[in-house]
């Protein structure tokens, strides 16, 4: 048996991080960089990740963070290019991220940009979910969770990939994770996306029987689903 098994068979989520030249869309900051690793049964399957040029300067201490340069920047792929390449690999997917409300609003207005509405696009957040899940970590952030969790270790942190890597890593302890902790209410049935995105805005005491009913509608589902 897979060490991640116990995600529903066949489906498909994406994790993404962006490295950027600020804090949001709004005050005119755009992505440098985008990571994005797919996993399908709890397996990861696919990886990307690509500099991004859109003109945007980065700021000096940004740069000191991420490494990333206005130098590295002039020969990368104009942001559309970039964009129209991670919605082929995602397409569909539901999206996770590591402090999903800053990776979201980027998500958004560089698909936009690039002639796709994204805008309703399901994000998964690993921070509301460790909060709740692990409690006791020394902090929440993905580097203090990888180090507590001894998650492995993807070289320099805020660089795309690395950090979407570290997030698929802590997504797939979190299965393990959910699996033993809601292993009665579960019943046997597996995790999957939209049990996530209900439990991500629960407190954990709501959890068994957010389990529950989601254990009960899969199987109406998969039962409906059946020939005649």
């Amino acid at each position: 048996m897979k060490r991640h098994a116990g995600w529903l068979g066949g489906e498909r989520i994406a994790v993404v991080d962006f490295e950027t030249t600020g804090m949001g869309p709004n005050s005119g900051a755009r992505a440098t960089e985008v990571g994005v690793v797919v996993l399908e049964g709890g397996e990861i399957v696919d990886r990307f990740a690509s500099l991004m040029f859109t003109g945007v300067p980065v700021p000096p201490f940004i740069e000191r963070l991420t490494g990333i340069s206005n130098a590295m920047l002039e020969d990368a792929p104009g942001a559309r290019e970039v964009m129209e390449a991670v919605h082929e690999r995602t397409q569909g997917c539901p999206m996770v991220a590591h402090n999903a409300g800053f990776d979201r609003g980027f998500w958004v207005a560089e698909m936009q940009r690039a002639g796709v509405d994204a805008s309703q696009t399901p994000f998964i957040c690993t921070v509301k979910l460790a909060r709740r899940l692990y409690p006791d970590a020394l902090n929440h952030k993905l580097g203090g969770l990888a180090g507590w969790l001894n998650l492995p270790d993807q070289g320099r942190a805020h660089r795309a990939l690395a950090d979407a890597l570290t997030t698929a890593h802590l997504l797939q302890h979190m299965g393990l994770s959910l699996r033993e902790q809601l292993r009665e209410p579960l019943g046997g049935a597996p995790l999957h996306a939209g049990l996530l995105d209900r439990l991500q805005n629960l407190p954990a005491q709501r959890w068994p029987t957010a389990a529950r009913a989601s254990s009960s509608q899969l199987a109406k589902s998969l039962q409906a689903a059946l020939p005649v």
